[in-house]
């Protein structure tokens, strides 16, 4: 079932206007966000961003910084996104040569009225598309997939874990 059944869209007014929620009244508590993301590439691709044999420079350093960087300027970008004093945010990469496979894990953090989330996936998706970025004179092939949020935590729902929706071909 769809869960817009249940729940109101926040983002809308009674009359249906769009609007910016207020959380004026909110308490300030501990909220973090987890999202995940992978690239596809070519496997030879990605050993080249092992040995750090990209001529552009250090791909994941450079997804790195653009990650933290996105996240925090996600207000400027997503309209009804709440400005937030970003305590923490972190990117990790796994790779996995053997199947053309970059995991992107974005850890955000703050102590605020409302949560990180959309900053999470930010952090994750700009750092795909640097990667993407760094990459695509060497591999054509390069595709972004599955970012999701896999967990939030804080305020009034507590610790909620996702599950990505199916993958497409």
């Amino acid at each position: 079932m769809d869960t817009t059944d249940k729940k109101q869209l926040t983002h809308l007014d009674e009359q249906g206007n769009i609007h910016m929620v207020d959380v004026t009244d909110r308490p300030e508590t501990v909220r973090e966000a987890i999202a995940h993301g992978r690239v596809r590439m070519r496997p030879e691709t990605v050993r080249l961003i092992e040995g750090n044999q990209i001529s552009k420079g250090s791909v994941l350093e450079v997804a790195k910084i653009a990650g933290i960087m996105a996240a925090k300027q996600t207000p400027q970008i997503i309209p009804l996104c709440h400005p937030l004093p970003m305590t923490h945010i972190d990117l990790q990469f796994t790779l996995e040569s053997e199947s053309g496979l970059i995991s992107i894990e974005g850890r955000t953090r703050t102590n605020y009225k409302t949560g990180v989330d959309v900053e999470a996936l930010t952090a994750v998706t700009v750092a795909a598309l640097t990667i993407y970025d760094m990459c695509k004179g060497v591999d054509t092939t390069i595709t972004l997939e599955q970012a999701y949020i896999a967990q939030k935590s804080g305020g009034k729902s507590g610790t909620v874990t996702f599950q990505p929706g199916p993958t497409r071909p």
